[in-house]
């Protein structure tokens, strides 16, 4: 059986966690900054929510593909399972997104999404690391990382709506994206097609260091962090970091944070003993994800969303402690309530695997 290490599911937990408070405040005219996307240019804590995961979801490849590659396994075999399983979370976000826009008014259709991206991500660095040994992938990560800079420079600007990422994407997916700038009717999407390809750079540097933690080897994990974030600082002084386009200063600014985030895990969890807090949220974390992106989409169209919000919470806490705290209080509500969810199911060993 491929090696399950708490430090893993606590990261991944912890990470899911994180993607639910940034994504359910009660009021999005009172967000406090540090659980806000940067606008656009820049990195605030919330843009290391999703990195964060995608690098983890290549860590949990090498743990579990790894060994099956080692042990001379199909490799065929190990190819179809890992894409109908990619497949199947991207028909998860395609679902959901259409779920919305049925039921959410003014809502409209969506294409690309969260779910696709880990689904796309997930194929991609599975891939890697069935058919592929380590210089390959670092090759494959530095040649990613070079090109789409040279991409991004080739387009002329990287301005909202005018790089050529989210030219290509409106021109793909037309209006189906997350974003249409009313004046210009230019689209954009965070998690469109182009920036999937850093994103897979993101997923690769987890697969890398999977394997090292893997076999234990924390010297040359810590190293790459702290290269990556030197490199990844440097690089931002021409090429910005931007969660947005996910540019290549993103991708190892961020990835060499997920990188010390692991060696603090596994050091605390895996070797000390610490406990594994968000461990119930990463073995259920598409489960969580999943269920908290209907929760999003039901509360609104039934009509609840709104008098919750005023009655348990603005309607008392505004006055007491302002707007920003009251919209802070119903996100910690809502991770609340979801961990409630994912306790009972690790309790009774309900695990959803797609």
């Amino acid at each position: 059986m491929p090696r399950r290490l708490g430090s893993v599911d606590a990261l991944r937990g912890c990470t899911v966690a994180l993607m639910l408070l940034v994504n359910d405040a009660g009021d999005w005219e009172h967000t406090y900054w540090p659980l806000e996307h940067a606008s656009w240019n820049g990195c605030t804590p919330t843009d290391f929510v999703f990195p964060f995961f995608l690098f983890v979801v290549g860590v949990s490849i090498a743990l579990a593909i790894g060994p099956r590659v080692e042990r001379g396994e199909d490799k065929g075999a190990l190819t179809r399972t890992a894409m109908k399983r990619a497949l199947r979370i991207v028909l998860l976000g395609l679902a959901i997104n259409l779920l919305a826009w049925l039921l959410l008014p003014g809502a409209h259709l969506r294409f690309p999404g969260v779910l696709q991206r880990i689904g796309v991500c997930f194929a991609g660095a599975a891939l890697f690391a069935i058919y592929t040994q380590a210089r390959v992938q670092w090759v494959a990560i530095a040649a990613i990382l070079a090109g789409y800079w040279g991409l991004l420079l080739a387009g002329g600007t990287m301005e909202p709506y005018l790089n050529i990422v989210s030219r290509t994407d409106f021109a793909i997916f037309g209006r189906f994206v997350y974003l249409i700038d009313p004046v210009t009717g230019r689209g954009h999407d965070p998690e469109g097609l182009l920036s999937c390809l850093p994103s897979l750079a993101t997923s690769l540097l987890g697969l890398r260091a999977g394997q090292w933690l893997r076999h234990d080897r924390m010297k040359p994990l810590l190293v790459t962090g702290l290269v990556a974030l030197a490199l990844g600082y440097a690089w931002s002084l021409v090429f910005p970091l931007n969660k947005n386009l996910w540019t290549s200063s993103f991708v190892l600014w961020t990835g060499g944070w997920a990188m010390l985030a692991l060696v603090l895990f596994h050091v605390a969890i895996d070797r000390r003993g610490w406990p594994a807090v968000g461990r119930r949220f990463g073995v259920n974390a598409v489960a969580a994800y999943a269920g908290s992106e209907l929760m999003q989409i039901l509360l609104p169209a039934l009509g609840i969303q709104g008098p919750l919000y005023q009655h348990a919470f603005a309607g008392w806490i505004t006055p007491l402690a302002g707007p920003y705290a009251a919209s802070l209080a119903f996100a910690v509500a809502f991770v609340a309530v979801w961990w409630l969810i994912v306790y009972a199911m690790d309790r009774r060993r309900w695990y959803i695997k797609l």
